[in-house]
């Protein structure tokens, strides 16, 4: 695999607010493919991380929404 090979995953929600107002939360991260890895496992690696990144940040903005924070 080249080492140049690049992955890109975005990820976003959006959560209605209601009274025609929206939040829209986005991530997204671009890697390259490491040594060993095939473009899946990378894009799977990137995923994971992406995913995990976008619900700590969803729940953060939900509490501050609910005024807990």
């Amino acid at each position: 695999m080249n080492k140049n090979t690049q992955v890109r995953v975005d990820l976003s929600f959006t959560r209605n607010l209601g009274n025609f107002e929206s939040i829209k939360i986005g991530i997204g991260v671009d890697d390259f493919v490491r040594d060993g890895e095939t473009v899946d496992d990378a894009t799977e690696r990137v995923y994971k991380f992406v995913e995990a990144k976008l619900i700590s940040k969803t729940q953060e903005v939900e509490e501050e929404l609910n005024g807990n924070k």
